[in-house]
């Protein structure tokens, strides 16, 4: 008897685990930007940061820096979000923003883009 539930338990705890241990690898997929697009010249300092969703993300982590990552003065944005748009207000200047998806197990590399705001 005791055989049987200790067959029943390993069937429930290796099936009723899979989903857990089963984490879809997103480190090869791309974040597509869909504004602000790079090089974009705006004239508004309210914008709002949107891209395309990727299967299997669970949050998007967003940075903006000014001027851009590699001389940045400053990071102005490092937020961790759920959806796939962000709105924020800036400054007149130059900017370089950056986007990545992320999930339990995996992350993608950022994708990149710059802009400016010019009032």
């Amino acid at each position: 008897m005791s055989k049987y539930i200790l067959l029943i338990l390993f069937a429930v705890v290796t099936f009723g685990c899979d989903d857990i241990i089963e984490v879809e690898d997103i480190s090869n997929t791309t974040v597509i930007v869909l504004a602000p697009t790079d090089n974009a010249v705006l004239n508004n300092t309210t914008l709002t940061f949107s891209w395309e969703p990727i299967d299997s993300a669970e949050t998007y982590q967003i940075q903006i820096a000014t001027p851009t990552f590699e001389d940045a003065l400053q990071i102005v944005v490092d937020s961790t979000l759920a959806n796939t748009n962000f709105t924020t207000t800036l400054e007149n200047t130059n900017y370089e923003w950056r986007i990545r998806a992320k999930n339990s197990g995996y992350q993608t590399a950022y994708t990149t883009k710059s802009f400016s705001i010019e009032e």
